[in-house]
């Protein structure tokens, strides 16, 4: 049971940092060199789209699948729990960092009006992007961390 959870804990959280490493390495480049209008009316999209149960699954699932795998292995053998809290406090940060600032960037960019409907797509772009590209680079960092901790995790289970 407890490697299962743990095994658990490390798919999700790998698939979620794989999610924020893609924006880093593709669709934030690729949207820079889009005009206004056109950034705007994507990330609108994307933001629409990405509220699935598929990412609330992993999203949500690695904290819950690290917070058990925490508990079974607490009392345990170190060498597993010490990776396992590392990378539990590691995607926790990511969780402040996504709450604190991805989703109230996303909800001003929803904000500005319907996709392509928008009045001032520059100007909702400027309140938008150097912000979330360069804090969505921290957040893969955090989560590629929490992902190794729980690799390291398994590798001592």
């Amino acid at each position: 049971m407890r490697i299962a959870v743990l095994l658990a804990a490390t798919i999700t959280t790998g698939m979620v940092a794989g999610l924020f490493y893609a924006y880093s390495i593709s669709v934030m480049p690729a949207l820079r060199r889009a005009d206004a209008a056109v950034f705007v009316e994507v990330m609108q999209r994307i933001n629409t789209a990405i509220t699935n149960g598929w990412f609330a699954l992993c999203f949500g699932g690695a904290v819950v699948f690290g917070g058990i795998a925490a508990v079974l292995y607490r009392g345990g053998p170190g060498s597993v729990l010490v990776p396992v809290l590392v990378g539990l406090v590691l995607y926790v940060g990511q969780l402040a960092l996504t709450f604190g600032l991805h989703i109230p960037l996303n909800n001003a960019l929803d904000a500005a009006g319907p996709p392509g409907r928008v009045a001032d797509p520059a100007d909702a772009r400027a309140g938008f992007e150097q912000r979330w590209v360069r804090w969505n680079h921290v957040r893969t960092l955090l989560c590629s961390g929490s992902f190794a901790s729980f690799c390291w995790a398994l590798t001592q289970a």
